[in-house]
């Protein structure tokens, strides 16, 4: 029987400094990959360019210093991956395991106000998960998984 070598990671991000959730999330991941054997990686998720700063980046990397929890390779920028984020999900739209989500944030929180209203659940399923590509309009759009609907993933 082969074992899959434990890959653990954290990914703080980088929008104020870090704190004890943080913390205790790399401490049970570091203690996990490293009791098996296993890497434990940093993933900075800087991608929220506009509260990201350099400062609470060095912040993290303080605080990993600090409690000493090295990680293996360098700190990962999710920022600059990017790209390579991109051409992942537009091979799951080409696949199929994709789709274009055309609802608006505003259409998606009048179903949740909605539903909580209703007592139901505010589960958001887009219409657009089996719509036609070929009526999809020319809209702003984000790129949702498509799991399956029944039985267990």
């Amino acid at each position: 029987m082969s074992q899959t070598p434990v890959v653990t990671r954290i990914a703080p991000s980088p929008t104020g400094y870090m704190h004890i959730g943080t913390a205790r999330t790399a401490l049970f991941s570091w203690l996990y990959a490293r009791g098996r054997g296993g890497k434990f990686l940093l993933r900075i998720e800087d991608t929220d360019r506009e509260r990201s700063t350099p400062e609470a980046t060095e912040a993290i990397l303080k605080g990993m210093e600090w409690l000493g929890l090295d990680y293996d390779g360098d700190a990962i920028s999710q920022f600059e991956r990017a790209d390579r984020h991109a051409e992942v999900a537009h091979e799951m739209l080409a696949s199929g395991h994709a789709y274009k989500c055309f609802a608006s944030q505003d259409e998606i929180q009048a179903f949740r106000d909605a539903a909580k209203a209703e007592g139901k659940s505010t589960l958001y399923r887009s219409p657009w998960r089996d719509a036609d590509p070929s009526t999809h309009p020319d809209a702003p759009y984000v790129i949702r998984v498509k799991a399956p609907l029944e039985g267990t993933t």
